[in-house]
C-alpha cells in the first residue's frame, strides 16, 4: 500500500519538536466578517463589518506568558508531537478508494497541532488536495459565512498554508520610484508584462482566528531580472512550505529562505537566476521530507533538483534534468515503505530517492509547458498535462524500475480532456482533473482509468486557475472569477452550492479545521459556518 506523505510530521520524527501555539478558537459562532488591513510596521487595527458598517477597534496586545508554564509545553510538545507521529504513520495506508479515510474529530483538548488537521503545503496534508479531516462550509457570500477577510498587499498566487494558529501567504510588493519599464527578452516571448518597480518578497504570518497580521518580513529586495512574466501570473507565485517549526518559502531566482515562527530568517539560499521559457515566470513550489528541503529548478538552461538541509539551508544533494521549463512541484510518496521523491517534466516523469537523489525510474509521455503537479495513491502516479499535446499517466509503482515508458507499468493512460494548470485531485476513491483549465470536471476509476462518472459542466464557471480540493465528502472548484461551486461526491457528483466572492482567484484553495481558505488578488478570506460542523 502506498499514500502520500504528509510533510510535517516526518520531520518531527528526525528532530526534536518545537513549541507550537495553540490552534486557532475554531468554535466561534460569531456571524460578522472581520476585515483587517495590514501594516508594514507590524502595528495593526482591526476592522469589524457589522450592518454594512466598518468600525475601527483597538489594537490589542499579547499578555506575558509565564516561563514556567512554557517549559512545561516544550516537554508536552514534544511528547504529544512524537505520539502522534507515530499514529499518522499507521494512518497512511489503511486509505482506501471506496470512501474518505475514517478519523475522528479534531481533538480540541491537546495543544499541539495534529499534522492531518493542518494545511501544511500547497495540496494539503496527503498532498492529494484532500483535507481528510475537516468541515468547512458549504456555501457563502461576501457577507456570510465570512469570519474574516484581510487586504493583502502586493501581488502574489502562492496558496495560503495553515498551521495551529497562524496561516502564512508570500507576497511581491512593488516599492520605491517609477523606473523605465523592462519586459523579458525571452525568445518567443508573448502575452507578458514589463515591470517598472523594485519588489520586496515578503512573507506574512497572519493570526487565525481574527485575520490580523503577525508579522511581515521582507526576505528581499531586488528589481526582476526577467520582467513581470506572463499577464496572468504574478511574482510570488509558489506556495511556501511549514514542518510545524519553521517556515519556508521558495521565491526562485530571488532565494529560498526559512523563518522562525516569529517571523525571523534562520537561512537563506541563492541558487542563481532562472530562464522559465517565453519569460512567462517562475511558480514550482518547494516540497519536504524529514529533514530535507526539496526545489526544482526546471528552466531553458541547465535544469537540476536539489535538496537543502531544512537547519542550515545547506546543499545535501544535487541532481541534472536534462529537462525544459516546467511549472510543476514535486511530491513525496511512500510505497511498500520506500519513499520516492516524484517530479513531473516534458522528456520524463522521474522518481528519485529523496535521501540522496539516485533515479529510482523515469517514463516519457507528457507534453510541453508541464504546469500541473502529478498525485499519487493506492500504488499508483498520475500526472497529466495539456499544452501542445494532451497526455495522461496512470503508472503502477509495483515493480517500477528504470525506464517504464511503453510498458505495461503504465497501467492507463489517455489523450483527451487533460489537465494544464490545475493540478489532479484524489478524494473519496476518485481521480478528478479538470479539462485543461476549463469549467469541466472528469472523474475516473483511479486503477483503470474508466469514466466514474466521467466529464460533466461546472455550472457558471469559467477558467480556473486554482486545483481542486475536497473535504467532508465534498468537491470544490473555484474559478479565476471569484466562482466556487460544491458538489458532494457520489457516483455522479451531486451539485451543492454555488459561491461568489468579489476578487480575482488563481491561487488553490487550504482548508483547516472548519474554515476554508481562499487567496485573491486583493483579500485572504477566512470562510466558516456560523455554527461550524463536526465530522462524525
Amino acid at each position: 500500500m502506498m499514500a502520500a506523505l504528509a510533510p510535517g510530521f516526518v520531520v518531527g520524527l528526525v528532530r526534536g519538536a518545537q513549541p507550537v501555539a495553540a490552534p486557532a478558537n475554531c468554535n466561534s459562532t460569531s456571524a460578522e466578517p472581520r476585515v483587517s488591513s495590514p501594516c508594514p510596521t507590524g502595528r495593526f487595527g482591526r476592522k469589524f463589518l457589522r450592518n454594512s458598517v466598518i468600525h475601527e477597534a483597538t489594537n490589542r496586545q499579547e499578555p506575558a506568558r509565564d516561563r514556567g508554564a512554557d517549559m512545561n509545553g516544550w516537554i508536552c510538545h514534544g511528547l504529544i508531537t512524537a505520539i502522534c507521529a507515530g499514529l499518522l504513520l499507521g494512518l497512511a495506508n489503511p486509505m482506501t478508494w471506496g470512501a474518505p479515510p475514517q478519523t475522528s474529530p479534531p481533538s480540541t483538548t491537546v495543544d499541539v497541532p495534529a499534522p492531518l488537521d493542518q494545511w501544511p503545503a500547497w495540496r494539503g496534508p496527503l498532498a492529494t488536495g484532500e483535507a481528510p479531516r475537516a468541515v468547512p462550509p458549504t456555501t457563502w457570500t461576501e457577507t456570510e459565512h465570512v469570519r474574516w477577510k484581510t487586504r493583502l498587499p502586493g501581488r502574489g498566487h502562492g496558496s495560503p498554508v495553515v498551521w495551529g494558529d497562524r496561516v502564512y501567504v508570500t507576497t511581491a510588493i512593488p516599492i520605491g520610484e517609477e523606473l523605465p519599464p523592462q519586459s523579458t527578452r525571452a525568445p518567443g516571448a508573448h502575452d507578458n508584462v514589463p515591470v517598472s518597480r523594485r519588489q520586496q518578497y515578503v512573507a506574512l504570518a497572519l493570526d487565525r482566528d481574527s485575520g490580523t497580521v503577525v508579522w511581515q518580513t521582507v526576505l528581499r529586495e531586488a528589481f526582476p531580472h526577467d520582467g513581470g512574466g506572463h499577464y496572468t501570473g504574478s511574482l510570488a507565485s509558489q506556495s511556501p512550505v511549514t514542518d510545524g517549526r519553521k517556515l519556508y518559502v521558495s521565491f526562485g531566482s530571488e532565494g529560498i529562505f526559512a523563518l522562525d515562527w516569529e517571523g525571523k530568517i534562520t537561512w537563506k539560499r541563492d541558487l542563481g537566476r532562472m530562464y522559465p521559457v517565453h519569460g512567462h515566470g517562475e511558480g514550482s513550489s518547494p516540497a519536504l521530507w524529514r529533514d530535507l528541503l526539496f526545489v526544482n529548478w526546471d528552466h531553458e538552461r541547465e535544469s537540476f533538483l536539489v535538496a537543502l538541509d531544512t537547519a542550515t539551508g545547506e546543499e545535501r544533494w544535487r541532481v541534472a534534468r536534462d529537462e525544459i521549463t516546467s511549472w510543476g512541484s514535486p511530491i513525496v510518496l511512500e510505497h511498500d515503505g520506500e519513499p520516492q521523491l516524484v517530479v513531473s517534466g516534458t522528456r520524463r516523469i522521474r522518481a528519485y530517492n529523496p535521501g540522496n537523489g539516485n533515479l529510482l525510474w523515469e517514463c516519457g509521455g507528457l507534453s510541453t509547458n508541464v504546469v500541473a503537479s502529478p498525485v499519487a495513491g493506492d500504488g499508483f502516479l498520475f500526472a497529466g498535462s495539456s499544452y501542445d499535446t494532451k497526455a495522461f499517466l496512470a503508472i503502477r509503482l509495483d515493480g517500477a524500475r528504470g525506464d517504464l515508458t511503453g510498458t505495461n507499468q503504465v497501467a492507463w493512460s489517455r489523450n483527451r480532456a487533460t489537465p494544464y494548470v490545475p493540478s489532479p485531485l484524489l478524494a473519496g476513491g476518485t481521480l478528478f482533473f479538470l479539462h485543461h483549465y476549463q469549467g469541466v470536471l472528469i472523474g475516473v476509476d483511479p486503477r483503470t482509468g474508466e469514466d466514474r462518472p466521467g466529464a460533466f459542466r461546472l455550472p457558471g464557471i469559467t477558467d480556473v486557475y486554482a486545483s481542486p480540493v475536497a473535504a467532508a465528502g465534498r468537491l470544490y472548484i473555484t474559478d479565476r472569477e471569484g466562482t466556487t461551486v460544491v458538489y458532494q461526491q457520489g457516483e455522479r457528483p451531486k451539485f451543492l452550492a454555488e459561491n461568489r466572492l468579489e476578487d480575482k482567484f488563481s491561487a488553490s484553495a487550504a482548508i483547516a479545521g472548519s474554515q476554508f481558505f481562499l487567496r485573491g488578488d486583493r483579500w485572504l478570506y477566512c470562510l466558516q459556518d456560523d455554527e461550524p460542523a463536526i465530522r462524525p
